[in-house]
């Protein structure tokens, strides 16, 4: 297949490198010219503006850091949505608001044109190894005829319901992946300024009661995981920026919907209270150094 990929940062480089793999021909842009030759020496092609990235091609992936960059690119001045061929399928793995998503579905149909949102979990690892889970809004059809792409980038896809519907089901679970990682990180600093061992403690509670994503997969503890950014002096990985991005979008969802997020809440002022300090480039699960800062 010919796809256009937009953004090929730390999450959309792997993506657009799996694509490669699987055989399909990638046309990428990106505004960083080092991210797109990182992407040319994995196989994709450059092009040289984003109109010419979409001719021809039979879907176009967006990974964007904002809303707002989204927007540009399809809507701004030289927003390539009348450029994009009907008969392609958009898709938006970008992590924004639910009523920008809704939007752009919306200006998209109106054009004759077919665009779904479509989230992904799983962190930098799980874009390298190609198994991200995509949250999808949109028609199911269109979910459906972009599963096989979708799946040759992560191992599962999951359609949460109409547009938007993939955004708010990413912004849930990011809040509950920052309460539980900030969770796991005030749990750790208590054991070891009481004495105990980091990994010692962590493998009593990743089979116990306690046990969770961000302590079995992504410990925050350096040197408790080899392989996790925080033995790796927390560089890498999902960072504390981006985490604060979805925190201010569930929090606006929720005040939105007048829903009760007291713990979400709490993880937004905690992560913005780590960014303050200097630590916003940070992989997020450098909030174990927020603890560490006021241990005994």
């Amino acid at each position: 297949m010919d796809i256009a990929f937009f953004g090929v940062g730390n999450m959309g480089g792997p993506m657009a490198a799996n694509l490669v793999k699987a055989g399909h021909r990638v046309r990428v842009f990106d505004l960083v010219p080092a991210l797109v030759e990182a992407a040319v020496e994995n196989g994709a092609e450059a092009a040289p503006d984003p109109a010419r990235a979409v001719s021809g091609a039979e879907m176009v992936i967006s990974m964007l850091p904002s809303a707002q960059a989204v927007e540009e690119l399809y809507l701004g001045e030289a927003g390539i949505l009348s450029a994009i061929d009907p008969a392609s399928l958009i898709v938006d793995c970008s992590t924004i608001d639910a009523a920008t998503a809704r939007k752009l579905s919306v200006l998209a149909g109106e054009s004759g044109r077919t665009m779904i949102d479509a989230p992904v979990s799983g962190g930098v690892g799980g874009s390298r190894a190609g198994t991200l889970t995509f949250i999808c809004g949109g028609p199911e059809a269109a979910v459906e005829r972009a599963r096989p792409l979708l799946e040759v980038m992560g191992r599962n896809v999951f359609r949460a319901g109409d547009s938007g519907a993939g955004q708010v089901a990413k912004i849930c679970n990011n809040m509950l992946l920052a309460i539980l990682m900030a969770g796991t990180a005030e749990a750790l600093q208590l054991g070891v300024d009481n004495g105990l061992d980091p990994a010692v403690l962590s493998q009593i509670m990743a089979e116990s009661s306690g046990s969770n994503w961000a302590l079995k997969v992504y410990n925050p503890w350096p040197g408790v995981m080899e392989n996790a950014p925080a033995s790796n002096d927390y560089r890498g990985g999902f960072g504390v920026k981006l985490m604060n991005k979805d925190l201010g979008l569930a929090l606006q969802s929720a005040l939105d919907s007048r829903s009760s997020t007291p713990m979400g809440a709490l993880a937004r002022s905690l992560y913005a209270l780590h960014a303050n300090a200097g630590n916003e480039a940070l992989d997020f699960s450098s909030i174990q150094r927020l603890y560490a800062s006021r241990g005994a």
